[in-house]
């Protein structure tokens, strides 16, 4: 698979003609800094015509410009000359300044398109894309690769057209002058494209490493922060320096090469371009003719100035590539599959009856079956409980419910509907989650628990769901107030505090498929008795799906499936699993011996 990607992997052109597309919105402002650019490449032959008139009139100052003309017949030299050179610099002005500030709008708007898309893009992706892209990466992309994308949408446009069109001005009016001197110079032009081709390899393929590098320095950079207490906790302090350090060190190294490739490459193209100037020179002076002193001063300055845009030209080729390699990436992730969403199926409210048939479930990428043939029957204002070792299958069967991965055998269904025939949004709708793992954003207590399609919500509402969740005491302690910031993921609450905000966001939710996927795990006993309390009391009416480990939760339990190794080994109620004297009443015992020395959990 990976050879064959790679083979039929796009070519530069193609990338780059696909970024281009992203400025069609732009096409107006595009097209007036092309105009721009025009204006100001015109210019540079004009001011070697004007050194022409200027050698011709250090003979004759009195010599008349426009004889023909009128109104302009009078204007002599010593009068023209000055004057003409004011108008071309303020034409020039003109012309560079709608050409750079009109692209910078276009390019702009561009890269914040892209960015934009990029990001909603991550929204739209499945789980099984985060499990395999770490997140520094994915950052990465946002960031420093949108940024190379902006390069080659400015700088290397910028110079593509202003320099491109300025060589062309020139060698139009050096063509003009003398077309037979200009051939000499048309020799060298296969030369410098075969220099170009070999260097633009080199930039594109130097540039996926840089970008690649960038990703694993913002990836232990962000580990680092995100996980302080621990590296401060176990003395990882020299470890993560040394990580990063090497992180680093190889971005910089790989800076360093394409560094190296543009200071040789530059200097070479320059010497073949000096070496046809040098000829030139010598043709000059030697094939004269009948040329004055002007003609051939201006064609030489205008000569002379042929290679600053084409030595442009060859550098614009390393921008362009590091753009493309950017926006190969970027397209990498806009291609990528979304969620599967073909669902059509909607309804306003569901009663909660879930119905899971021979469900078995394997990771993408893996051969390991983690479920194996599950089946059950919830029936709306059930509590189901999900016991077993770690490894089970437990946190898997609760991600397939709302779709985190999608389930190719077997069948779930919520109300008699396969899941699969819901659309995805519709689904999550009915369904409120609350994990081992809690994600508290930046923002104040209020908008955490009234996130996303909750936002908007009555105040009143949103405390009484902190008061069932037994979190409206310590917020109302919180300097603030529900206004609060929580700081990021919720740091400077602590772990009871933060799983109860979570509790208080799911029961707000109201959903009807209440999924709690060791929720209490985080609470001290006191904190844990209330959450109880709370989930009794919102289980009601409520179908809900508990991963637990403490005795508390799970005897209460209409229905306990007991799983082992992917399987379902038994199930029952409290009772009638301790009567049948196996599996769970031999872990029922192991808990009650931790409870009585620990006073901790079960299984």
């Amino acid at each position: 698979m990976i050879n064959s990607s790679q083979s039929t992997s796009p070519s530069s052109r193609e990338i780059y003609f696909r970024l281009l597309i992203y400025i069609k919105p732009y096409a107006g402002l595009f097209a007036l800094s092309i105009v721009g650019f025009l204006i100001f490449a015109s210019t540079q032959p004009m001011f070697g015509y004007i050194l022409k008139y200027f050698v011709d009139g250090l003979s004759n100052p009195e010599a008349v410009l426009f004889p023909r003309m009128p109104f302009l017949h009078r204007l002599q030299l010593l009068q023209a000359v000055p004057l003409l050179i004011i108008l071309i610099a303020a034409w020039q002005g003109l012309g560079s300044f709608m050409g750079n500030y009109l692209l910078a709008k276009v390019s702009l708007g561009l890269v914040h398109d892209l960015r934009v898309q990029l990001f909603n893009n991550l929204l739209t992706l499945p789980n099984s894309y985060f499990d395999n892209h770490n997140s520094g990466h994915l950052i990465s992309r946002i960031t420093f690769n949108v940024t190379m994308v902006t390069g080659a949408a400015t700088d290397a446009i910028k110079v593509v057209i202003r320099e491109g069109m300025t060589a062309i001005f020139l060698f139009s009016s050096l063509l003009f002058m003398n077309w037979r001197l200009t051939l000499v110079m048309i020799a060298i032009l296969p030369l410098i494209a075969v220099m170009v081709s070999i260097a633009s390899k080199k930039f594109r393929k130097q540039s996926k490493k840089i970008q690649v590098a960038m990703g694993d320095v913002t990836h232990v950079a962000s580990e680092t922060i995100h996980g302080y207490r621990v590296v401060r906790s176990f003395g990882g302090e020299v470890y993560e320096e040394k990580r990063f350090f090497k992180a680093s060190q190889s971005n910089t190294d790989k800076q360093l090469r394409m560094i190296r490739t543009v200071a040789i490459y530059t200097p070479l193209l320059q010497l073949v371009i000096y070496v046809a100037m040098a000829m030139l020179m010598f043709l000059v002076l030697y094939l004269r003719g009948d040329a004055s002193a002007g003609d051939m001063i201006a064609y030489i300055t205008l000569a002379g100035l042929m290679p600053k845009p084409i030595r442009q030209l060859s550098e614009v080729s390393s921008t362009i590539q590091k753009g493309v390699a950017g926006a190969e990436s970027i397209f990498s992730q806009l291609d990528e599959e979304r969620e599967i969403n073909y669902g059509t199926a909607e309804r306003d409210k569901v009663s909660g009856r879930l119905e899971v048939r021979n469900l078995n479930f394997t990771y993408p990428g893996t051969e390991r079956h983690v479920l194996k043939n599950i089946s059950f029957t919830a029936e709306p204002g059930q509590m189901i409980a999900l016991v077993g070792q770690s490894g089970s299958g437990k946190s898997t069967l609760a991600s397939l419910i709302p779709r985190f991965y999608h389930h190719e055998s077997g069948h779930i269904f919520l109300d008699g509907v396969e899941i699969e025939d819901y659309k995805l949004l519709n689904l999550r709708k009915h369904i409120a989650q609350v994990t081992q793992h809690v994600t508290l954003f930046s923002d104040t207590v209020t908008n955490n628990i009234a996130y996303g399609d909750l936002a908007g919500m009555p105040k009143v509402d949103i405390e009484a769901a902190a008061a069932d969740a037994y979190a409206k005491d310590f917020i109302d302690q919180l300097p603030n107030g529900f206004d609060t910031q929580v700081g990021e993921n919720g740091v400077l609450l602590s772990g009871g505090q933060r799983q109860r905000l979570a509790i208080a966001r799911a029961l707000l939710k109201n959903a009807p498929l209440l999924i709690l996927d060791e929720a209490t795990s985080a609470l001290d006993t006191e904190s844990e008795q209330h959450i109880q309390a709370a989930l009794d009391k919102v289980m009601q009416g409520r179908t809900t799906i508990v991963i637990a480990h403490r005795l508390s939760t799970i005897e209460k339990a209409d229905l306990i499936l007991v799983m082992n190794d992917g399987r379902i080994v038994e199930h029952g109620s409290h009772a009638e699993l301790l009567a049948k004297n196996g599996y769970y009443a031999r872990q029922h015992a192991i808990g009650i011996k931790r409870i009585s020395a620990h006073k901790y959990h079960m299984i």
